[in-house]
């Protein structure tokens, strides 16, 4: 513990200095949920100046970010974070939530519930302007859905189904057996109802999906949809919100500009801009005023925080995520074939050697001292977790888990049980054919901290005997459709999740035959725990679901599909002259129609 608290100590200072070297402040960032403080938590240094009295209209801000958006800004096909902070400001869902993650109005104004939640209906407002002028409705909401549901959508590369799986008519209808779509119905231009097959326990999650026009992709086949100017080009992207997408230099600069008809007032500022910029000069950035705000997906680097917070011109803010960044384990890959079709079938699956035996990964669980990467990568501005559900749903359990702390001596007799013995003395660990046992670490460019942890990853494992490689890291969007694609030699990957606020069910990231689950782990039991904790009558009891969602978390920490590596706090932040920042519990954007600046 000792030699290796001073070997990640001696990595951490190595990485900073270089940092540091080439600008005046470092970079570092990462996603996630944490432990302290259980809510948000602002320094407001009386340093700077606040502009009181009453919002001014006009103004431009910008924010950085230190990845590029990958460029699909259509709500029903993006992947992530970064296109999301487009379409924060462009698109809006029927409902929003709150601070305590209670669903209330927005493009839709109430609602009805009947009686055994089969069947919900949506009065809409009147009035909402698409940003090209044209009147939002009903048929909008019923063309989203109805595009989310339909053949070809997951081929495409749609990975939202969990929206319309429930509804009425949706095997018929995406498996093409019908051309009609009963689930989502027009009853008239401001009112529209939701069916669904059984009694719906996320009744209000499922209807809160952000909106796309009807008038502008009515004529798209959906394989088209993804590659069509009106998801990739700034001027022809058109959502409902307060902002516009009207201009990008890709890869550099993004621009938001305000959508003066917006539907709940015209916003105060003219502009917003994001910049892309290297994480070395961020921080720079934000000291001597050219950028604003740093906010999604990264925020502020723990490292740096006492750095931020004593900027007399800046406000911090810390609060919990929803997120967590992990090591996953390819426990399966897809054949060529079912790649090349877009087909996710786990009948079809190969069983990966490497990592395919739960000893295995239990054993990399012990071998990894994850409170040195927090205390040391994340200064303490973060926690161990071990449950994949976001700590601020009453679903999370850390209790059901096994915390996996560090101890090498578990680890070698989790290895020396499964068969994982050095035979030859060279201090590297064979299968128990005998064979030279390689294990890969890949991860991508983009996130500092993540980067910072894949080598000390790999020291850890080899401590334990395990002989690594170490890949050199990908740019994000070639990782990403790599890590998708999963029909290569991958054994062991690096990612962050931020989670959905919805509801703490983890269908979409951790079902047998859920795109987003890239370790392809295939496990009945989990299934059926996810479905039993969504199955009327007896998931309308909250208990029940806690109790099912307990048993899921033991199973997952278990089975191990995953190891949860750390959940950093959230760290944004902004000048003082930008006013009206609120960030909700699951993200910086909030209400920014109402976000002004003083100067």
């Amino acid at each position: 513990m000792g030699k290796w608290k001073r070997i990640l100590m001696l990595a951490v200072l190595f990485l900073f200095v270089s940092i540091f070297a080439v600008a005046c402040s470092g970079n570092d960032e990462g996603e996630g949920d944490t432990e302290e403080p259980a809510s948000a938590e602002e320094d407001t240094d009386d340093g700077g100046e606040e502009a009181t009295g009453e919002p001014q209209s006009g103004g431009t801000i910008t924010g950085a970010m230190d990845t590029a958006p990958a460029g699909v800004f259509n709500p029903i096909f993006y992947e992530e974070a970064y296109e999301a902070n487009i379409l924060d400001f462009t698109h809006e869902g029927l409902l929003s939530q709150d601070k305590e993650l209670v669903f209330g109005p927005n493009l839709a104004k109430d609602w009805e519930i009947n009686d055994d939640n089969t069947e919900i209906t949506l009065n809409l407002e009147e009035g909402v302007k698409w940003h090209d002028g044209e009147e939002f409705t009903a048929d909008d909401v019923v063309f989203t859905y109805k595009s989310i549901a339909s053949p070809g959508y997951i081929e495409a590369g749609g990975v939202r189904t969990e929206y319309v799986e429930k509804l009425v008519g949706y095997e018929a209808f995406n498996s093409g057996e019908t051309d009609e779509f009963e689930g989502v119905v027009a009853e008239d231009d401001y009112t529209v109802t939701f069916k669904f097959e059984e009694p719906n326990v996320t009744i209000l999650k499922d209807v809160a999906f952000s909106i796309i026009p009807e008038h502008i992709f009515a004529d798209v086949p959906i394989e088209e949809m993804p590659s069509h100017p009106a998801t990739l080009n700034a001027g022809e992207v058109i959502g409902t919100g307060p902002f516009k997408f009207t201009e990008m230099l890709e890869r550099e600069q993004y621009i938001l500009e305000k959508h003066a008809d917006y539907w709940e007032g015209e916003p105060y500022l003219d502009q917003i801009v994001w910049r892309i910029v290297d994480q070395s000069v961020i921080l720079g950035l934000l000291e001597n005023g050219e950028i604003d705000f740093i906010s999604d997906p990264n925020g502020v680097p723990a490292a740096d925080f006492e750095d931020v917070d004593g900027m007399e011109h800046v406000e911090v803010i810390e609060q919990t995520d929803f997120g967590y960044q992990l090591m996953g384990f390819k426990m399966n890959h897809r054949t060529d074939a079912d790649v090349e079709s877009g087909t996710i079938d786990p009948a079809n699956w190969k069983v990966n050697e490497d990592v395919g035996e739960k000893l295995v990964r239990q054993a990399m669980a012990y071998a990894i001292d994850r409170q040195a990467i927090v205390d040391n990568l994340l200064h303490g501005h973060g926690s161990v977790i071990n449950a994949p559900i976001a700590q601020q749903f009453w679903a999370y359990d850390e209790e059901a888990t096994t915390a996996y702390e560090y101890n090498p001596e578990k680890a070698a007799e989790l290895l020396d049980e499964a068969g994982y013995v050095d035979t030859n003395d060279d201090g590297f660990r064979e299968t128990p054919d005998g064979e030279e046992w390689i294990v890969n670490i890949n991860y991508p460019t983009g996130n500092a901290l993540r980067e910072q942890s894949a080598p000390i990853l790999a020291q850890f494992l080899e401590e334990a005997g395990i002989k690594i490689d170490l890949r050199q890291p990908k740019e994000m969007t070639a990782y990403v459709e790599e890590l998708t694609n999963d029909n290569t030699d991958w054994d062991i990957y690096l990612l962050g999740w931020s989670l959905g606020s919805g509801d703490p069910d983890p269908s979409g990231l951790w079902r047998s035959v859920d795109p987003y689950n890239y370790g392809r782990w295939n496990n009945e039991e989990s299934d059926q725990l996810i479905a039993d904790a969504l199955t009327p009558p007896d998931a309308f009891e909250q208990s029940f679901r806690e109790e099912k969602y307990s048993e899921w978390q033991g199973l997952f920490s278990d089975e191990l599909p995953a190891l949860l590596l750390y959940a950093q706090n959230k760290i944004y932040g902004h000048n003082k002259r930008l006013n009206g920042i609120d960030p909700m519990p699951y993200g910086f954007i909030n209400d920014p129609h109402l976000w002004w600046v003083s100067e």
